[in-house]
């Protein structure tokens, strides 16, 4: 229990107050910027201490980033899948879980994005086009070995990207942006070992993808759901055959990129 002396509200208590008002208005304000910390001390009425720790508090939250020196200032992140990958990463690694795990938690729950999208009645206008213009990208770099798998996964993106419920989008979109860092890693591993595998896989896994397109382009959901699992099975072997105990990595300098990079970027 914290004491009050002399009828004075703790620092830290008002500093939370403080992060609490700007959490809400980070969350709920599209575009909000922060204002200056003098702003900020003339707006809430608190010392520069107490606003400099509600800041503290945003930023281990990954909600600002503090600029310091002559430059000084705070950005806003909102938060969005990305995010949310990342830090569930980080508890899929601090809970030792294995990419043979995240693999399967994937084949549970991509698939069902797959039949979403089936189910789009605005389906040929909105996702046929895009997924067969991803696929289109993956063809031209068929022979580029990383560079194919870091294309062939944005099909997987737009998939899940195009799910109408949001609740779905974002919760499958963190375990898709993982797999992806974990999988463009495997890529960048063996095509410098010269262990990439062969153009006959990647024809197939392309094959794959035009077939899944015209089962969400004919509005079958359910064919499209078992299709969508059985490719995931396929190509998921092949990281794990030989990765499939190692833990998952969400803070390997690679992984953290691919993260940051995934989503919005790819829709």
């Amino acid at each position: 229990m914290t004491v009050v002396r002399n009828g004075r509200v703790p620092q830290r208590r008002i500093a939370e107050t403080v992060a609490d008002e700007l959490r809400t208005l980070i969350l709920d304000v599209d575009g909000y910027r922060l204002p200056t910390q003098e702003q900020l001390v003339k707006d809430f009425g608190v010392s520069y201490p107490s606003i400099r720790e509600a800041l503290r508090i945003l930023e281990t939250e990954g909600l600002v980033t503090v600029r310091r020196g002559n430059v000084g200032g705070a950005d806003v992140h909102r938060p969005d899948e990305t995010s949310a990958a990342y830090h569930l990463g980080l508890s899929l690694q601090a809970g030792r879980v294995t990419l043979r795990d995240l693999a399967d938690g994937l084949r549970m729950l991509e698939p069902l994005c797959a039949a979403e999208c089936a189910r789009r009645e605005d389906r040929a206008e909105v996702v046929v086009p895009a997924l067969t213009a991803a696929i289109d990208a993956s063809v031209e770099v068929l022979t580029e070995g990383a560079e194919f798998t870091h294309s062939a996964r944005d099909f997987h993106d737009l998939v899940v990207g195009f799910t109408p419920n949001a609740t779905l989008r974002y919760a499958v979109g963190s375990y898709v942006a993982l797999w992806t860092a974990q999988e463009e890693a495997w890529a960048e591993a063996r095509h410098r070992h010269g262990e990439y595998p062969s153009q006959l896989e990647a024809d197939e896994a392309v094959r794959t993808h035009r077939k899944l397109v015209k089962e969400i382009a004919a509005g079958r959901a359910d064919r499209a759901e078992n299709l969508a699992r059985a490719h995931l099975a396929a190509t998921q072997d092949l990281v794990l055959e030989r990765y499939g105990d190692r833990i998952v990595d969400a803070s390997a300098a690679m992984a953290r990129q691919t993260i940051h990079n995934h989503g919005r970027s790819r829709l």
